[in-house]
């Protein structure tokens, strides 16, 4: 059995998690969750553990009451005089946290725990005599906590192909899976290009194009400036905007695997999913620790992937030259970012892991 934590920002960590566990499944390998999130209706088990959240940070009150109630705290050296990224001094949520998933770790006996992410989680596993594995991200991760949960870790993994060089620094014998989606890629269309080509955008009076507009859920969305350039050049487009300002969309995929263009953050499970469904992209990369969308978007432009960087928001001549250029790139060329089977590397790569772990305890 093997254990996995999930880190509670956004959705990605999650999808990416339930992704692999439900192949696992499939082959007989159970992972239990582990998060402050509430368990998904798809995890393909009933094993999971919600955890305490470690991050509540209200300000106490002068006179030494506590106005908010129980569980009202401040947060008080939280990296450890930069050792670590996340420990505040007498946290109850930590505390509680950390004991939840000791006393998980003693009773279950997992072969392994997998890791998306937190160093301090890697280290807690480890310190427990758990082998872990650490799921990294885009970024310059060369700080010295980051630094510390990959040296205890058997394996450091991430999910983009080999080919996105210099999307990473920090590891250097990090194993790069592929994008992993949770979505099935779409199939060749030997015609979608030619929907997406440069007379869409000099005539849009005569062709609808659909537009998705594709925001996280971790915060952070593409600016409102941004969507008005594409209503200006594409007046006849059908925009559809998905979180951010929009409607937020459990299941993105219908728009996606509709959609002729597609703007988007540069966040990695944004960009597998956009990459599923084989649409070019004009893509902005967000103010995140460690440069991680910068990074992400690096790669991106480095790479054969059909992505254009989103100009700034009020630049005219930038977004006319930009739409011109997206419109012309053919959405296949995703193929080599996300071909389908990341999560079934990541299973088997658990499942070898696992059987080791197996071998050694036996003897």
């Amino acid at each position: 059995m093997i254990g996995w934590y999930i880190h509670h920002q956004g959705h990605g960590h999650l999808h990416r998690a339930t992704a692999v566990a439900q192949v696992a499944a499939a082959h007989g390998l159970r992972i239990t969750g582990l998060s402050s999130l509430p368990q998904p209706p798809d995890w393909p088990s009933a094993a999971w553990v919600q955890l305490d959240r470690d991050d509540t940070a209200l300000p106490s009150d002068p006179a030494g009451e506590d106005p908010a109630g129980e569980g009202s705290e401040q947060v008080i050296d939280p990296t450890a005089a930069g050792a670590l990224h996340w420990v505040p001094r007498h946290h109850q949520g930590l505390l509680r946290r950390s004991a939840q998933l000791s006393q998980w770790l003693e009773s279950r006996r997992p072969q392994l725990i997998v890791v998306d992410v937190s160093v301090e989680v890697a280290l807690l596993a480890r310190l427990h005599g758990i082998p872990v594995v650490t799921v990294a991200l885009p970024g310059d991760r060369t700080d010295p906590a980051h630094q510390l949960g990959y040296a205890i870790s058997e394996r450091v993994v991430g999910m983009w192909p080999e080919k996105a060089t210099e999307i990473f620094r920090g590891a250097d014998d990090v194993q790069a899976l592929g994008g992993l989606s949770r979505f099935t890629p779409k199939p060749e269309d030997a015609g979608s290009s030619e929907a997406r080509s440069a007379a869409a955008f000099t005539d849009s009076s005569t062709s609808t194009l659909r537009v998705v507009v594709l925001s996280g859920g971790g915060g952070g969305a593409v600016e409102t400036e941004s969507i008005a350039q594409v209503h200006r050049l594409l007046p006849t487009a059908r925009v559809t905007v998905l979180g951010g300002g929009g409607a937020w969309e459990m299941d993105p995929w219908p728009h996606l695997e509709r959609a002729d263009l597609v703007l988007t953050a540069a966040g990695q499970n944004s960009i597998a999913e956009v990459a599923a469904s084989r649409t070019p992209a004009l893509v902005t990369a967000l103010d995140r620790p460690h440069q991680e969308q910068r990074h992400m978007l690096s790669a991106l432009e480095r790479g054969p992937w059909p992505v254009v960087a989103m100009p700034a928001p009020r630049d005219d001549a930038g977004w006319e030259l930009a739409m011109t250029q997206v419109l012309q790139l053919d959405g296949q060329e995703w193929s080599s970012w996300c071909e389908g089977a990341a999560a079934d590397r990541f299973a088997a790569l658990l499942q070898d892991l696992t059987d080791h772990v197996g071998a050694d305890l036996s003897r």
